[in-house]
């Protein structure tokens, strides 16, 4: 069964991450979908659950929940759809991919080591923009399925700025041996919450794009860490 549901207090992406998240740690819930703009729920449950669990679930402080009178859930199939494309990432994929293979034309030929040193330059340095855009929501999203996020609070504010670093480091060739095995841990620690997360099949916003652009946690993420942590270690591997 599904319910819609009105919310008060939330002002921000980070509000709508942290309802989301403390709803579906609710036994069951399958699936929530909340939003802003008119600012909503729209809970599916496997029997009903009282409005008062609901509000123990999120809060008695900043956030109220009340069942909606005759409410028409606003999450339409046209919006679910933009929530679930694909098409940003895909688009940054190829720009970025694009843009590196023109980089190695220019320089005459092919080399692996220089393409994927200016793949990840333009891979890091691009995803920190996005989390940058709204650091504090951006934090507040990774703490809901990020392993070290979960239990150090500040570790969200600062991994942007971590991807960032390792962007400027591929772009300046900075030690590239520990550049690379840097990288190889952030984003294997990276991959193992988002493995945990898709095998409890957690519904969870992806914090990769920040909170500018929506994307589901999906096996999408898990490419997108499982390549940055193959293309490190092939580079790793070609140092020694």
């Amino acid at each position: 069964m599904t319910h819609t549901y009105n919310i008060t207090g939330m002002t921000c992406g980070g509000c709508v991450a942290k309802v989301k998240s403390e709803l579906l740690k609710t036994g069951g819930i399958t699936s929530a979908e909340v939003q802003l703009e008119a600012p909503q729920a729209t809970i599916t449950m496997e029997k009903h659950i009282p409005t008062t669990t609901l509000q123990q679930a999120i809060g008695t402080g900043k956030y109220t929940i009340a069942e909606a009178a005759n409410a028409i859930p606003l999450v339409t199939e046209e919006t679910t759809a933009e929530k679930v494309s694909y098409y940003p990432i895909l688009l940054i994929f190829g720009y970025i991919t694009g843009i590196t293979l023109l980089i190695q034309y220019a320089r005459g030929g092919f080399n692996l080591t220089g393409w994927m040193s200016s793949f990840m330059a333009g891979f890091f340095l691009l995803f920190s923009f996005f989390k940058l855009l709204n650091l504090s929501a951006f934090a507040e999203g990774y703490s809901t399925y990020d392993i070290i996020a979960k239990k150090v609070p500040g570790y969200g504010f600062i991994y942007p700025f971590i991807e960032l670093l390792l962007g400027l480091a591929y772009l300046v060739n900075f030690m590239p041996l520990f550049t690379n095995m840097a990288t190889l841990v952030v984003m294997g620690i990276s991959t193992v919450g988002v493995v945990q997360s898709l095998i409890r099949k957690v519904d969870f916003q992806c914090a990769c794009l920040g909170t500018i652009i929506k994307l589901p946690l999906s096996k999408v993420t898990l490419f997108e860490d499982l390549l940055m942590v193959v293309m490190s270690a092939v580079m790793v591997a070609m140092l020694f």
